[in-house]
Formats: C-alpha cells, structure tokens, sequence
C-alpha cells in the first residue's frame, strides 16, 4: 500500500455540527471503479451472520480488492452479542490493522454497509483510501466507489461515524449508540441514499475483519 500524505480540506456541516478546518490523511492513488478479479473466489465467513445471506457475500466478493482473495472473514465485533456502542466497536479493533466489512440491517430489514481499507478508529480527521467504498442490497447490489471528487474516506468521533462526505452530507453515519444513523448522496462516493429513509434505526450491525 502506498504511502499516506496528509492535506487540510474544509468540511462543512455534520449532523452534530460543523467541523471547522480538518485534516484529510489521502492515498496516492488514482480514483475510479477498480476492476474485478478476473476469477472469483468464494469468501468464507469464520461465524454466523445475522445481517448478511450467503449469496449476498458472493455478490460482494468481486468487489473486494484483490489483496484481501482467498482469506476468510472473522466476526470481531456484532451488536446481538456485545451490545450496541460505537466506543465499544472502536476498543474492538484497537490492535487492528486489517480492511473491514461493517455491514448493517435497518429495522425495515434493508441490508448495506461499507469496506474500509483499514480498521476504524478514533480520529481528528478523515483517513483512508480510495478502496473504500459504499453498498447497498435493494434488493440487488449496488456498489459506490470513490470517485476522486475529495478524500472525506472516514471519520470517527466519540459521538459520531462517518463514511463520505462533502457539502455537508455523509454517504453513512452512526450516532454513538449504534442505534441510530443516516445516509445521504456525497460527492466521495456519488452514493444513492443506502436506506430506503434518509434516516434509519439499528437492528443488527457486524464487523467482519481479515484477523
């Protein structure tokens, strides 16, 4: 993975309140839809999911970046067993530092989610790189690449999780609780809205790592 460089960007507006003036840690690395493996390859998944369906994690694998084929997948973290807390999520990967799959079912049984390239953290600015990207099963998939438009990848207060970002808009958020969260358009992923309301309610949320 090549090497991280940090810049300042202005990122307004936020649905606790406007962050002023934040550091944005990007990859050198050229935006756009990255392509497939040319051979799928079946993940495997180290426990049971209660968001995810196996033909829904087929759909994805050919999305995945290529450096992550042929491992499986542990559960680190899922809110039916360790309970619903974004600081506990946080300490879940502190020694952590493997891609993600977060993915998350809303009380109206919509399924969708994000890759992160690293684990999530606590962080005073945006980290990440272009191989993050958002999903959606609606029922099909659809997935939201980076588009190269701003490198607002993630962020992770205390109170907070978001995912994409630009003109005051998170492509996903999480509140603090794990319980409440959002979803709008951004111009880091030219994302539809995950959800089918612009705001949604928690049922079940895991973390998949590489560990």
């Amino acid at each position: 993975m090549k090497a991280l460089r940090g810049r300042y960007t202005l990122l307004t507006g936020c649905p606790e309140e406007a962050q002023p003036l934040q550091c944005a840690e990007t990859a050198e690395q050229e935006p756009g839809r990255t392509s497939p493996p040319q051979e799928p390859y079946q993940p495997v998944l180290n426990g049971e999911s209660k968001v995810l369906r196996a033909g829904e994690v087929q759909q994805l694998a050919p999305h995945l970046p290529p450096r992550v084929t042929g491992y499986p997948w542990n559960l680190l973290y899922c809110t039916a067993r360790d309970g619903f807390s974004l600081k506990s999520m946080y300490r879940s990967m502190n020694k952590l530092s493997s891609p993600v799959l977060l993915v998350i079912r809303d009380t109206g049984g919509q399924t969708f989610g994000a890759f992160s390239s690293t684990a999530i953290r606590l962080s005073s600015c945006f980290y990440g790189t272009g191989e993050t990207f958002l999903f959606s099963f609606s029922p099909e998939l659809k997935v939201f690449k980076w588009t190269g438009s701003n490198s607002f990848f993630i962020k992770g207060d205390a109170d907070l999780l978001a995912i994409g970002g630009g003109s005051g808009k998170f492509g996903l958020w999480l509140d603090g609780d794990l319980y409440h969260g959002g979803s709008h358009p951004c111009e880091t992923f030219d994302n539809e809205i995950l959800s089918p309301q612009e705001e949604f309610f928690i049922r079940d949320l895991e973390v998949w790592t590489l560990t």
